[in-house]
C-alpha cells in the first residue's frame, strides 16, 4: 500500500478524486498539474466557475487511516507542503513553467 496520496475536490461541495504517489516531491506536482488544469478549464469556459480544494495525506499505521501530512525536521514543523519544499529549484521550475501557460492574474506565487 502508498503512503502518501493527494486528494483533490475540483468543485466544492463534492467527491475527492485520489492520486496515490511515492514521495511528497511527487504530489506537489500532482496537485500544482491538477489546480493549474482547474484554472485553464475556467479560462478556456470549459468551467464557468469553480472553487476547488485539494491536500497531501499519509497513511498511518497505527491509526489505520488516512491523515492530512505533516512532517517534523531537525530544525522545523512543517503542515504545507508548498513551505516544506520552497527551496526546490527543480519543483519552481516544474511549478513556475505549468503555471506560466495560464493569465497572469491567475498563476500562483511560489
Amino acid at each position: 500500500m502508498k503512503k502518501l496520496r493527494v486528494w483533490h475536490i475540483p468543485q466544492v461541495p463534492g467527491k475527492p478524486f485520489y492520486v496515490y504517489v511515492d514521495t511528497i516531491e511527487e504530489g506537489k506536482k500532482v496537485m500544482d498539474i491538477l489546480a493549474s488544469y482547474d484554472l485553464f478549464q475556467l479560462e478556456n469556459r470549459i468551467k464557468p466557475d469553480f472553487t476547488n480544494v485539494q491536500g497531501l495525506q499519509r497513511y498511518e499505521e497505527e491509526e489505520m487511516g488516512w491523515i492530512d501530512w505533516d512532517i517534523e525536521t531537525e530544525d522545523d514543523y512543517f503542515d504545507d507542503v508548498n513551505d516544506y519544499l520552497a527551496d526546490n529549484e527543480e519543483l519552481n521550475e516544474f511549478s513556475e513553467t505549468l503555471f506560466s501557460q495560464l493569465k497572469p492574474d491567475k498563476r500562483r506565487h511560489f
